[in-house]
């Protein structure tokens, strides 16, 4: 507590202390938007890292990584600790030195990739993590329940990419849902009708669609899953003809990751672009299988009670409702519902109006890069100035500017879930932090050290760069 106070200049209050306790004893917090759950993880993992088997805190992106751990990192350094940092683009020597530290910040998917890793090195000089000891998770409910089937998976390469994939897409793009095939949208699966069947094997001149010389089914029913449950700026992006993931739970762009069984070429081929090679997988684990190996784990969210039952039966962690520092005085309305799409966009335009009409700041939160984009073209119609953050590169770029400004007065923002979490706004705008930016951008390109991380300027600065004045 008094090293935070000399450190950050804040001093955690009693609701905070009484979160930290909540996680050492490893369960889950609760802790309202707002409350600091920051500035309460470092806690437990200081006293947790005093053992010196290390710690892991888990966020959901680089970004919050790196924030937390050059921000509230700085409290154990100036306890003697050593805090490491972990990256998406580091090497492997790198990855080694910072797991080693005391505390270490990193994603979820950055440590269990190194996890996959360390399981198919060959020497022990290969390895880079510690044995598992302690971890922090940051919106718990994000990683542990949202996420919790979600395979990762390392692939290598199989063979050259057939044009079947091709074919298979002219194919699927004749097909007609409920005649040729269903779909499941559930268990995002489809299945081909008795008249699919009888023409996708006419059109391919073949005998039977499923014969193991041939495996045509394979690249049919991939290609409808392209067509029908993949979808272009929702859970993916075509840039520089290339598709690119997008993650469906952060909205950013998993750069270097890639559908597996032939579905990434697939979408490929619907696209008309250059497909990859083929992979097959190497290794694989879920969420749930791979942090169920940590002695201890705990967590934070602003909604875990929710969740309550499935965090205990599943991983046996209690939740704890953690009080507010202060009274909640926020507002909750209830929710709308509309029979049609475009009547919703038309009610969110009046209303988005009529926020700025009274100079009110107003945050709008889409699910994907294509309903942001669709609600931006309403707005431009409506003559309403606003600004988009979403996956597109040109607006990933300007994230932190965004998000910086988008607390000022009369300010419009669209954002995808890229900006739901750890996101701190500050009504009024973060002059602070412009200040810094333009100052960077403009007078002192030459006189600030280069490090990996956002992108803040689009003409004078490197890509893939940030600075840091001396």
């Amino acid at each position: 507590r008094e090293a935070s106070n000399r450190v950050l200049g804040l001093r955690p209050f009693d609701v905070q202390l009484i979160g930290g306790m909540v996680l050492h004893k490893g369960e889950i917090a609760e802790m309202k938007t707002g409350e600091g759950k920051t500035l309460v993880a470092i806690l437990p993992a200081y006293l947790n890292a005093l053992s010196g088997k290390g710690v892991h805190v888990v966020t959901v992106n680089d970004y919050l990584a790196r924030r937390d751990c050059e921000w509230v990192g700085q409290v154990p350094r100036f306890l003697g600790l050593q805090v490491g940092l972990i990256q998406q683009n580091m090497t492997p020597e790198q990855r080694r030195e910072n797991y080693l530290c005391d505390i270490t910040y990193v994603t979820n998917s950055e440590l269990g990739f190194d996890y996959l890793r360390d399981n198919l090195a060959m020497t022990v000089d290969e390895l880079v993590l510690r044995n598992f000891n302690y971890c922090v998770i940051d919106e718990v409910d994000s990683i542990l329940i949202d996420e919790a089937r979600t395979p990762l998976i390392i692939s290598g390469l199989a063979e050259k990419p057939s044009d079947r994939y091709y074919k298979a897409a002219k194919i699927a793009e004749a097909f007609e849902q409920d005649i040729h095939y269903t779909v499941d949208e559930k268990q995002r699966n489809v299945l081909l009708t008795e008249q699919g069947y009888a023409d996708a094997e006419e059109i391919l001149d073949i005998d039977d669609l499923y014969d193991p010389r041939e495996q045509w089914a394979s690249y049919v029913l991939n290609a409808i899953k392209a067509k029908e449950l993949f979808l272009r700026d929702v859970n993916y992006i075509v840039r520089s003809k290339e598709v690119l993931i997008v993650d469906e739970f952060t909205g950013r762009v998993m750069a270097g990751r890639r559908w597996s069984d032939g579905l990434h070429q697939a979408i490929e081929a619907k696209e008309g672009v250059q497909i990859q090679n083929e992979t097959i997988t190497l290794a694989s684990i879920s969420y749930q299988n791979f942090f169920l190996q940590f002695p201890k784990l705990c967590g934070m969210t602003g909604t875990a009670a929710t969740e309550r039952q499935e965090f205990e039966s599943i991983y046996k962690l209690k939740v704890t409702v953690v009080p507010t520092n202060k009274p909640m005085i926020r507002k909750d309305d209830s929710d709308v519902v509309f029979r049609a799409t475009s009547g919703k966009w038309r009610a969110a335009v009046v209303e988005i109006s009529r926020m700025n009409k009274a100079c009110r700041p107003v945050l709008v939160g889409t699910t994907s890069v294509e309903q942001s984009e669709t609600l931006s073209e309403q707005l431009r119609e409506a003559g309403i100035p606003h600004e988009v953050l979403n996956a597109k590169p040109e607006n990933v770029e300007r994230e932190a500017e965004i998000v910086a400004q988008s607390g000022r007065l009369g300010a419009v923002t669209i954002a995808t879930n890229m900006a739901g979490r750890g996101t701190d706004i500050i009504l009024g705008g973060n002059a602070e932090f412009m200040a810094r930016l333009k100052l960077r951008e403009m007078l002192m390109p030459r006189i600030v050290n280069p490090v990996d991380g956002v992108i803040v300027s689009k003409k004078q600065l490197p890509p893939r760069k940030t600075w840091k004045v001396n």
